[in-house]
Formats: structure tokens, sequence, C-alpha cells
């Protein structure tokens, strides 16, 4: 059984918030010795019955928990639905023999689930992805003094209690109060302004574009070598010396002197190579 075959109603946030909260305030506080008899009859069982009663009895705490990250600018409602995920995993867990509270025991797996959503959904560019991350991205805020930016100081300190380096608060501090910015232009933008995406896209950066540019730098490159070292050695120097030298290239006659030929011979002979090197690039 997990979480999410728990079939039993749950008060919904989907409707009035306020409603709900009250709804889940009514729901009895279980005793200790009740709760232990709950727990025992779902992990021996496998009871719905009684998980329903462990989950119920502990919603009130999920909307505490939840309120606690309103300042994530994300819904109560949904930060309180994740939660709820996160109290069914723990009851799920939960060993009623070791001596703990379901209620402490709750606490880590509705933070854990609620810390996940917001991490998904906070900004469309993740920002924490590391244990180290997550561990600053959920303490920066509580630890920060003012609005303003970390001094030297805050940054040793908050560095040396989360036993991370202080390159990665400053780091952090960066991802979380940098402002996202939209590449499409808005609403209320006039038609002589940019966005980011008319100057931020580039054709040849397209990956069609950047395929066929590195297929022509290889045929420039391994592919001409080898196609000049199919030719014989006349026919190689013919071409390189009318094509391939940066500047002061040979011309006809003066290559037909080279070698005591004819002019026409040496463009024949030109002509010949630079077929057979047409062909050879093709065939690669």
């Amino acid at each position: 059984m997990t979480a999410e075959t728990m079939h039993f109603p749950v008060p919904s946030t989907l409707g009035s918030l306020e409603n709900y909260i009250q709804a889940v305030n009514r729901f009895p506080i279980l005793s200790a010795e009740e709760e232990h008899a709950l727990a025992v009859k779902l992990r021996d069982e496998g009871d719905l019955e009684s998980a329903r009663k462990l989950v119920m009895s502990h919603l009130r705490l999920v909307v505490s928990i939840a309120r606690g990250y309103l300042g994530y600018g994300l819904p109560h409602s949904d930060l309180i639905q994740e939660g709820n995920v996160g109290l069914m995993k723990a009851v799920k867990r939960y060993d009623p023999d070791r001596g703990v509270r379901l209620v402490s025991f709750a606490v880590h797996w509705i933070k854990a689930e609620i810390h996940e959503f917001i991490l998904k959904n906070w900004r469309m560019v993740k920002i924490a992805t590391t244990k180290a991350q997550r561990k600053l991205f959920f303490n920066l805020r509580s630890m920060k003094q003012g609005d303003g930016s970390l001094s030297a100081g805050d940054v040793s300190r908050m560095a040396q209690t989360l036993n991370v380096n202080e390159t990665d608060v400053r780091e952090m501090e960066t991802r979380l109060y940098g402002q996202d910015m939209s590449l499409e232009p808005g609403v209320d933008d006039d038609e002589d302004s940019y966005a980011p995406i008319a100057y931020l896209s580039a054709m040849d950066a397209e990956p069609t574009r950047q395929i066929e540019a590195a297929e022509r730098r290889e045929l420039a490159t391994t592919g001409l070598s080898q196609a000049l070292e199919a030719l014989d050695p006349r026919s190689r120097h013919i071409v390189e010396s009318r094509w391939l030298r940066d500047e002061d290239s040979a011309t006809l006659h003066e290559l037909a002197a080279e070698y005591g030929i004819s002019a026409e011979r040496v463009r024949q002979i030109e002509a010949k190579a630079l077929q057979k090197m047409k062909l050879a690039l093709t065939a690669a």
C-alpha cells in the first residue's frame, strides 16, 4: 500500500480554504494510546480506516507547517495538498513501537514533500539541485536580516552555521533574490521596445545550421586533406598552387613552364584532379 492508494475521503482544498481549515480543526486529536492502537492495526492488518483516522487527526499539522512557506509566493492550498501527501507517506511508514509520536515523525515527511513542490514550482529555472543548495535555499530567508544584500559578516556567519562555503551562500542569495525576466514582450510594451527574445535568438544557433557548419568545417580540414592525398604528386601540386595558396596563386603558364608541358595540358590535369577531389568529398 502506498500513500497514493489510500482512497479515503479527505477534505478538499479546492473550495474555500477557510472552510477547509475550519473542517480539519474539528477532527479530534488522538491520545497516545489511541494513536498507538490505530498504528498497530494499520501495520499488522493493513486497515485503511485506521489510516484514515491517523491522517485526519493530523491534517491541522499540515496546515500549520504549510503556513510557514507562504513567503515563496505559492498558493497556501497547493502547499497544503502537497503536505497532505507527505502526511500519508508518514502514516504508511510509521512504526508505533519506536516510542515516537506520529506528529514528530510526520513533520519530516510533510516538510520534505512541500520542499520538493516549492523547488519544482517556485522558478522556471531550477535554483537548488544539490543537498547543500537545498539547505541554503530553505534557511537563507529565515537567517537573513533586512532586505539589503548580505554583508561579509552575514555570509561568514551563515556559512559556519550551515557548514557550507561562503561562495555557496553568495551564489544562493543571487539565485534566490534575482528577478525572473520574461523572454517575450509584455502586453504593455510599445512597438519600439525589444524583449530579450529579439536579441538572444541567433539563426546560426539553430541545431540544423550548427550541424551543417560542423560538416563544412570537417570537409574543409580532414575531408580536404584526404581528397588531396588521393591525387598523384603532380596533380596535387597543381591544385595547391592554383587554389590553396593564401596569395600569389600560380597561373597555368607558370605551371606549364615548371613541368615543361602546355598550359592546356595543365588545365586538363587540374580539371581531372578537381573532379576526383569532388567525388572523394562527396563520398566522405
